[in-house]
């Protein structure tokens, strides 16, 4: 406990039952100016999970606030970035077509740089304590960018391998292994397009797990020096690895869920995925076959919290303050990481819940395609913002003529 006695710990907790009480009363009088309004949820729409799971909660804060909730699909979420830049440019600071936006550390970064975000505005939600912020400095932090109150964490999320199990029994668990196994099996793994968030991702795991010695200065603004040292193992492995992938690395998919695709086809025997759960999901929708294995891999697993933000200029921004303050919920977060649902991992620190709270998130009948509970491995978090530009660009430039 952080009290030395239990006094201190009951004034504690008194306290933030308070500061909870006074929240709760806020959101009352937000939820009382929000009704019959919609609120604008632009949102990756490239997972029938998370769409299924967004349609529940359209359902939900239609019923207890009262609030309209529309999901704009997007394929990439810098079509609404460029939304909000352009509404800036032509003078629109308060009618916003964009309420809600879920981003990734690239974007954020963007949009903070461009002074796209409202800020402070986090902090006065109900829920957001139970993140335990200042235990768990993921919750405030971005791509290594303080949030500075811009955007709410809404799930957790690492990077984990899949693969047949009867066309691939024993898989690769290091990025060295993974190279060996290419080369023995041509043609059976590839990785998307660094535009895609996939693709990237792939790029700056590898990155990471190759730069043991120097893995610090990932997490600090990328130099062209520091840029030059740490990528050229990168490159060395990449250059081996490309002749060997699905159509010799000539043909790239574009999206990740082409990977599932070519999985389920047999032409790949080994794939990856940002969010576990879509494992098995794919595994029930007969998406992938049921001989399918999720894993981590032994060198590490490129890991990170996913936010959303509220523009600048958004129209409604007390009820998308709702919204969020409902996806924080320990109902909304514990329905999210049931795996029939989505299987997002929590932002809730069990440790701030109640009995009643965490009973909410215990885990029944667990799918033999998803990743194993005692599964554990080092977990990297994302480079420093500025790192997957200087890639993208580096990337493209090195191998624009293999696609």
């Amino acid at each position: 406990m952080i009290g030395r006695n239990k006094r201190k710990f009951q004034g504690v907790a008194a306290l933030r039952q308070r500061l909870l009480g006074f929240a709760c009363v806020v959101l009352s009088l937000l939820c009382a100016n929000a009704n019959g309004d919609t609120v604008q949820f632009h949102a990756w729409g490239g997972s029938a999970q998370v769409n299924s799971y967004l349609q529940w909660v359209k359902q939900e804060v239609k019923r207890l606030h009262n609030i309209d909730l529309n999901h704009l699909k997007l394929a990439d979420t810098s079509d609404a970035v460029s939304r909000v830049l352009a509404e800036k440019a032509a003078g629109n600071l308060d009618n916003g077509s964009v309420d809600l936006i879920w981003i990734n550390g690239e974007n954020f970064a963007a949009m903070q740089r461009h002074g796209l975000l409202k800020s402070n505005w986090v902090a006065t939600l109900t829920h957001f304590s139970l993140t335990n912020a200042t235990e768990n400095p993921a919750m405030v932090t971005d791509f290594g960018l303080p949030t500075e109150g811009q955007e709410a964490p809404w799930g957790k999320a690492a990077m984990v391998f899949y693969h047949n199990s009867v066309l691939l029994p024993h898989p690769p668990k290091t990025l060295p292994a993974l190279l060996q196994f290419s080369k023995a099996n041509p043609g059976r793994f590839t990785y998307p397009l660094p535009s895609d968030y996939l693709g990237i991702s792939f790029l700056k795991y590898a990155l990471i797990a190759l730069n043991n010695q120097h893995r610090d200065r990932l997490y600090e603004p990328v130099t062209p020096e520091a840029f030059k040292q740490l990528s050229e193992p990168l490159w060395t492995f990449l250059d081996a690895l490309h002749p060997t992938m699905w159509q010799q690395g000539k043909y790239r998919v574009r999206q990740a869920s082409e990977l599932q695709r070519l999985m389920d086809s047999e032409s790949l025997w080994l794939a990856f995925s940002f969010t576990a759960a879509e494992i098995p999901s794919a595994v029930n929708r007969y998406d992938l076959p049921p001989s399918v294995r999720t894993y981590a891999m032994n060198d590490g697993s490129l890991a990170n919290v996913h936010f959303i933000g509220i523009p600048f200029n958004a129209a409604h921004f007390e009820e998308a303050t709702v919204v969020v303050d409902f996806l924080l919920s320990p109902r909304a977060q514990a329905k999210k990481m049931q795996l029939q649902t989505w299987g997002d991992d929590t932002v809730l620190d069990m440790a701030m819940l109640n009995e009643a709270q965490r009973a909410l998130f215990k885990q029944h009948n667990k799918h033999p395609s998803a990743l194993p509970s005692d599964a554990s491995v080092p977990l990297f978090a994302e480079p420093h913002a500025s790192w997957t530009e200087a890639l993208k660009e580096a990337w493209f430039t090195r191998y624009q003529g293999y696609f």
